[in-house]
């Protein structure tokens, strides 16, 4: 019923696609979100992960999953991050990682929504330490599609991997296109 309805909503009202899947065999993977302009961008996925019917992830402060919140955001697919005894966020979300049986991890590069010129490289070395594939993922207010990349097992070489992923959003506008990253 959700899914059905979510499709009504992000298919027929808003005249939105999804291109692309990703294999529910894929059961870990950072997932490079890009770009992330505006706080639509959280709707989107949130449609996309309901449509897919793939368990779509994000990490969290500890602190907001408190009750009653707490419930909330694990249902929509939130994880706490808790970097006490000494872990750093890399360290902490590969904990994340290895502690579940299914963790797709959906990450914005950008780090915010206002303008930056370059990517941080936190998912990169997040998805390098838990051993997972990177996937990115579009989200094209131009072409009003969601596009699933393939899957890229991290080298080691960042400036090379990260040449390689940024092809898959070439040409991909943001909400307000002059906050996107110039690719």
């Amino acid at each position: 019923m959700k899914k059905q309805l979510y499709k009504w909503i992000f298919f027929r009202l808003m005249g939105w696609k999804i291109v692309g899947s990703i294999n529910a065999d894929l059961k870990k993977c950072a997932m490079m979100v890009l770009p992330h302009t505006s706080n639509h961008d959280f709707y989107l996925g949130v449609f996309t992960r309901g449509i897919t019917e793939l368990e779509m992830n994000w990490v969290g402060k500890k602190e907001l999953f408190r009750f009653p919140l707490n419930y909330y955001f694990k249902w929509l697919g939130g994880a706490p991050l808790d970097r006490s005894g000494g872990l750093n966020k890399v360290e902490a979300i590969a904990k994340i990682f290895e502690e579940k049986k299914v963790f797709r991890l959906a990450v914005a590069p950008e780090g915010t929504r206002k303008k930056v010129n370059e990517i941080k490289s936190g998912f990169y070395y997040i998805a390098l330490k838990a051993d997972v594939p990177i996937v990115p993922v579009a989200f094209d207010w131009g072409k009003k599609e969601v596009n699933l990349g393939k899957p890229l097992k991290p080298t080691g070489n960042y400036e090379q991997d990260l040449a390689i992923l940024k092809m898959h959003f070439k040409g991909v506008l943001g909400k307000i296109p002059e906050n996107g990253l110039q690719l």
